[in-house]
């Protein structure tokens, strides 16, 4: 992979973006992983204010100290780079707070999701205030694999600027950049739950093998042409692939022709 093209290629893709949107510059949320990391330090290359938002909610102290790590690093290396930190932890208490207690192991992950949609009003109202674009963290896989993100959370924003490239990919874009290296040791994890659970954890396989899947169904295999793991990861990622198209595709538009109309 030629990362020095493709950082080029997508730093410049950005800009011209930014430029005919008549917008000033970038705002995006840092985790603490490889995706906001490459995608934040993409954004820094344009040249554009980009300004790095915290928003913690009983985020796991390994997760705040990478992206502080990666934010001090940046700031040293590119003088259009700020930063802020929005701490949503009792914004969060607060809207939970508003629901009734249920008893349900469904719970879990509609609060887990509210997070990511909280953060993603925090980002929109930076980004009003300073007439900035979004910017997105997702990858290929996350993005149109397994959609493995929440609808208008991480999922709602401007543009997405690695959203073609593999997490593999996307790992060698980060080594290119010199992003830290305890960022690059991490395990990806969404940290939504407030604990050290993995995406891998979640997802039930790792992201080769979700990438290796992902070639396996757009050349028309099938779970019957593998070994047990494969087809096990074969069989994770085309369930999740179809139980989440509603977030790859455009929303439904219910059409009313003039002959109903009338």
């Amino acid at each position: 992979m030629n990362s020095d093209k493709i950082v080029n290629h997508i730093s410049k893709w950005l800009l011209a973006y930014a430029k005919n949107a008549k917008v000033n510059g970038f705002v995006i949320g840092i985790s603490g992983g490889i995706d906001s990391a490459v995608t934040s330090t993409l954004c820094a290359l344009t040249g554009l204010p980009t300004l790095c938002v915290e928003m913690p909610i009983h985020q796991a102290e390994s997760q705040v100290n990478r992206g502080k790590e990666h934010i001090n690093q940046l700031k040293r290396n590119f003088a259009n780079v700020d930063s802020t930190k929005v701490d949503l932890t009792n914004t969060f208490e607060s809207f939970k707070n508003l629901f009734p207690t249920i008893a349900s192991d469904n719970v879990e992950l509609p609060l887990a999701n509210s997070r990511a949609r909280l953060r993603m009003t925090t980002l929109y109202y930076y980004a009003g205030t300073r007439n900035y674009l979004v910017v997105g963290t997702g990858n290929k896989v996350e993005d149109f694999g397994v959609g493995f993100y929440t609808k208008y959370g991480d999922g709602g924003v401007d543009v997405s600027p690695i959203a073609d490239l593999l997490k593999s990919e996307v790992f060698e874009l980060g080594r290119f950049l010199g992003v830290p290296q305890s960022i690059l040791e991490a395990k990806p994890t969404d940290g939504l739950f407030g604990d050290n659970r993995s995406d891998e954890d979640q997802i039930g396989a790792s992201y080769d093998e979700l990438e290796w899947a992902m070639q396996q169904l757009a050349e028309g295999k099938n779970s019957t042409d593998f070994t047990v793991r494969n087809r096990e990861v074969f069989e994770i990622f085309t369930r999740l692939n179809k139980a989440n198209q509603h977030k790859m595709q455009a929303i439904p538009i219910c059409k009313v022709s003039d002959e109903v109309k009338y």
